[in-house]
């Protein structure tokens, strides 16, 4: 029924406590390793211990097994476990899982966590080379066989039909990234820091799948990040002022697919965003103009300018000229492009600093973040508001 109207969960948890590994090329460590440093820096934020975790919640391409952390990590019982699908899509739904248990008593300290070794393991970019029967992998096989084998690829027959539906370039996407590097070269913690870009760069880069260029690709990275969330109320007592959660929200669209959803009617826009948006908006009773700033994942350049219209900060088509105008600060820790790619985490980590008052990159009077996760695929998002 969330779909037609406001949920109750908006202010009844908020995010006490974030922590996070270096982002780099070559972690060194196991991915558990990378969870349990994540986790405990966690905690440590919030001023909890272990012991006080009692719920957690990761995403099911995790290879970190809730039990597994928790014992690593010293976590005793848990009343709570849970896992999100769809990758870069679950980001979001794991603090909406975590904050719709501590709201029902289900558990009182619930940890959302990520932990990777994307670059020097597993990468991503490098597409399906082994799948285990499924129904996903059967969709997958209606698109394989004609050379669509990586996320790149996927996205780009939609990047394509969105530029000639708007009579605009491949330049229209380099304002997404420029923005992203901008923010990341005066981040310390960001894999670009010290490297901003501009537009020639983006134009000069190579093409990866037209009209996709290198600059308009997220890069691959090692680490990990943790958030911790319990009540509201308890959270006003922890060590830093609490990012309440105001709305979470999942969505996903009519003929939905994992990121070849290339059967619907219109390929200019992000349906399953859509959903999130609605259930955002009515939820939290805000709008685009209540938004401080805008955290958007941004795996690829054209599905930002995508958000930003499925949200309504501007029409179809315009997105590129609203992000060229700076009229939201967005990505302000860098984004996947240019700090790290933490499959949406990190970019949670700085919609709390950004409500805290912490960023390196603050956002003087920043009260309210929306934050989304993985598009393309089932995905979600938050409205997280400084306290009071």
């Amino acid at each position: 029924m969330s779909i037609r109207r406001a949920d109750l969960l908006g202010g009844r948890a908020a995010i006490a406590g974030i922590g996070a590994t270096e982002f780099s090329k070559d972690s060194g460590r196991s991915e558990l390793k990378l969870a349990v440093e994540a986790v405990g820096a966690a905690l440590d934020d919030a001023g909890l211990t272990p012991a006080d975790v009692d719920g957690m919640v990761t995403f099911t391409m995790d290879t970190n097994p809730e039990i597994t952390v928790a014992q690593a990590a010293g976590i005793g019982e848990l009343s709570f476990f849970s896992r999100i699908h769809y990758g870069g899509g679950a980001a979001c739904a794991t603090v909406q899982q975590a904050a719709l248990a501590v709201a029902t008593g289900v558990a009182e300290v619930v940890v959302c966590y990520r932990a990777f070794n994307e670059r020097s393991g597993r990468r991503f970019g490098s597409g399906v080379q082994q799948r285990e029967p499924s129904a996903e992998g059967a969709a997958l096989g209606w698109q394989l066989p004609h050379g669509l084998l990586t996320p790149a690829s996927w996205v780009a027959m939609i990047a394509q039909r969105y530029l000639h539906t708007y009579g605009l370039t491949p330049d229209a996407f380099g304002h997404v990234a420029v923005t992203d590097r901008r923010w990341a070269a005066t981040n310390p913690a960001a894999y670009f820091h010290g490297k901003p870009i501009t537009l020639a760069d983006h134009a000069a880069s190579r093409w990866i799948v037209e009209p996709l260029r290198l600059l308009d690709c997220c890069q691959e990275t090692d680490g990990g990040q943790a958030i911790v969330v319990t009540s509201a109320e308890r959270a006003r007592d922890l060590r830093h002022p609490p990012a309440v959660i105001v709305a979470a929200a999942q969505g996903a669209g009519r003929a939905q697919e994992a990121m070849t959803s290339f059967y619907r009617d219109d390929l200019t826009g992000l349906p399953e965003m859509g959903v999130v948006a609605r259930q955002l908006w009515q939820t939290s009773g805000l709008a685009p103009g209540d938004i401080d700033v805008g955290i958007l994942y941004d795996h690829f350049t054209p599905f930002v300018l995508m958000q930003l219209e499925e949200f309504g900060f501007c029409g179809p088509g315009e997105a590129a000229d609203f992000v060229a105008a700076d009229a939201l600060p967005l990505n302000t820790h860098g984004g996947q492009l240019g700090e790290a790619y933490l499959h949406g985490m990190n970019g949670i980590a700085e919609a709390v600093r950004q409500v805290r008052g912490t960023s390196v990159n603050q956002i003087p009077g920043a009260a309210r973040t929306l934050v989304t996760a993985g598009t393309g695929v089932p995905t979600s998002g938050l409205i997280l508001a400084a306290d009071g």
